[in-house]
């Protein structure tokens, strides 16, 4: 049986986000785009693509089984997705960084589990989560650690600020009374700036935006608003530090809130069941949830390489459900296919869709103007039809 997450009477929760220049997320973009460039090629391809940013080199790894796209169309997109963060000048830029592209084919020994017995692309362990305290279904402190970081670099794309960078991160820890959040605690934003601004002046002008993106009434005091703490954020980016791809994994999904299976997301196709099963997981945590079966759900999933079905599915809604989570889970094995071909063919994961999953989280938002496809509550219908006398005997209760 899983352990609820620690909850008490009174508690404090915190999580963090990392806006798109920061290193590991400029790692990730790399990755994600060049997915996206072999799939674009053909839909089944396979990747696995792990990226290195420092000082003024950038370093492509891994295996793919796909066509050959070449290497020089794989810098193209690797020095296009640099300048779209924004990094087009300075010691780190999209024209003078140096590209060295060391991919290889997938190994036989992976490829005939995948190919042949159409199972998982590697064994391991996938959550998903949804809980009704934000209109996201997502948890509250990892949400508006995004929103925050989200709302103040769209402020500065805009030209409404000026004068700082793209490498930036937020940290929102919350105050929870009986399981519901109340307020904010303290906030934690850096963002890298110009060297002749001021840090007073820098909190001044991202205050009014931190503010705006919390409920009314939960900025928290100004000394436990923190800007930059150590001063100065002058040096940012793969200049300060290295990046690489999957290194921000609970910025990437719940924020801490729940447990995390150990994979990252970024670099890999739909046969990488760290991607595509945990996307399934968040899938059926947020239907449950908006179906009103219950206030939370954390479900899980577990594959071994080249076997076709789970090993485990489980589902925990922490008391928060109106019937058995038996019968949801029954019910959703018998009639959802949790391959990973199935998952693949649910969600529609063939397209090239993932670079812009690589920022600001893969759960809980919209990707321009559409969800993700593990973000659609189109079981909705299909559930409410299936327990509706559980509705109707809980409404009477």
């Amino acid at each position: 049986m899983f352990l609820s997450p620690i909850r008490t009477k009174a508690n404090v929760i915190t999580s963090e986000s990392v806006a798109a220049g920061h290193p590991d997320k400029v790692a990730d973009q790399i990755s994600d785009a060049i997915v996206d460039e072999y799939i674009l090629a053909d839909p089944f391809s396979r990747a696995a693509i792990e990226t290195l940013v420092t000082k003024d080199n950038i370093i492509i790894a891994g295996e793919v089984f796909a066509p050959d796209i070449g290497k020089g169309r794989i810098e193209e997109v690797v020095r296009n997705t640099v300048k779209n963060i924004g990094y087009e000048n300075g010691d780190f830029n999209w024209q003078d960084v140096r590209v060295q592209i060391l991919l290889h084919e997938q190994s036989q020994d992976i490829a005939v589990g995948v190919s042949k017995n159409k199972g998982a692309g590697d064994q391991g362990i996938m959550y998903g989560y949804a809980t009704g305290e934000t209109e996201s279904l997502m948890p509250a402190p990892i949400h508006y650690a995004h929103s925050i970081l989200k709302n103040i670099v769209n402020a500065v794309e805009k030209g409404e600020i000026h004068g700082l960078g793209p490498d930036a991160k937020s940290q929102v820890t919350l105050c929870y009374q009986n399981d519901v959040p109340i307020c904010a605690k303290n906030i934690v934003v850096s963002i890298q700036h110009r060297e002749d601004l001021d840090q007073k002046l820098i909190k001044e002008i991202i205050y009014p935006y931190v503010v705006s993106t919390l409920p009314q009434g939960w900025m928290c005091s100004d000394e436990c608003f923190f800007v930059n703490p150590t001063g100065r954020f002058v040096i940012g980016g793969p200049i300060s530090d290295c990046g690489l791809t999957g290194r921000k994994i609970m910025v990437d999904s719940y924020g801490g809130y729940v447990p995390h299976g150990g994979g990252a997301f970024s670099g890999k196709d739909s046969t990488k069941v760290d991607r595509s099963a945990a996307y399934m997981a968040r899938y059926l945590a947020k239907n449950i949830v908006k179906s009103n079966l219950a206030q939370r759900c954390l479900v899980q999933l577990s594959y071994a390489i080249g076997v076709v079905q789970p090993l485990s599915f489980y589902i925990d809604t922490f008391g928060t459900n109106i019937i058995d989570e038996l019968k949801i889970t029954k019910f959703i094995a018998e009639n959802i296919d949790l391959s990973p071909g199935g998952i693949c063919d649910h969600l529609q994961l063939n397209l090239p869709i993932y670079k812009p999953t690589a920022c600001y989280g893969h759960f809980g938002r919209k990707c321009e103007s559409h969800y993700f496809p593990w973000e659609k509550t189109d079981l909705l219908s299909f559930l409410c039809r299936e327990f509706s006398s559980s509705f109707q005997h809980s409404n009477i209760l």
